[in-house]
């Protein structure tokens, strides 16, 4: 007994090759505007060879924060707020692991020894906190920010592309 093949209406080939046409645009369509977006974030690469602990300071609606820490790897990169940045301004300290040099900055903001999100920078040893100097980044109201700390001389953060700092040599 032969098989006979079911005749398909010209209008559901019509229909059928359409939507094949369709879904093959809409797939060139999607390779053609290219790689997807960056992801908005603030990023810190640790280029040393060393542990780096990474803590940030920012002005949220409530005021001033600062938390910690991050602990990141030799030649690895953390993000340490996901998203786009709310703010221009942000403030970072950092401390290398071994050898205990610091990157630091003019800006005094509250720290503790252990993972920590403290409100204000006020009094901060009466509240049983430590004081710190975080560097400040403005970031250009830019939505994504990079920084790279480094063991070398200190690099002009304004030569850097886009939206890259650099900081330099940590301090002993």
């Amino acid at each position: 007994m032969s098989k006979q093949k079911q005749k398909m209406p010209f209008g559901s080939l019509k229909i059928s090759l359409r939507k094949s046409v369709l879904a093959a645009a809409a797939a060139l369509g999607f390779y053609a505007v290219g790689p997807t977006p960056a992801r908005a974030d603030f990023r810190v690469c640790n280029a040393t060879q060393n542990l780096v602990g990474v803590a940030i300071g920012y002005r949220a609606r409530a005021g001033w924060i600062s938390e910690g820490w991050w602990h990141i790897d030799a030649s690895s990169c953390k993000t340490l707020i996901e998203g786009p940045l709310e703010s221009r301004y942000y403030y970072l300290y950092a401390e290398d692991a071994a050898r205990g040099g610091r990157w630091e900055g003019e800006i005094e903001m509250c720290v503790a020894d252990k993972e920590f999100k403290i409100a204000g920078v006020n009094d901060c040893f009466a509240r049983g906190f430590q004081r710190a100097g975080f560097q400040e980044h403005d970031t250009g109201e830019q939505e994504n920010w990079m920084v790279q700390l480094t063991d070398g001389p200190t690099p002009d953060p304004t030569a850097a592309n886009g939206a890259a700092a650099v900081t330099g040599t940590p301090n002993p």
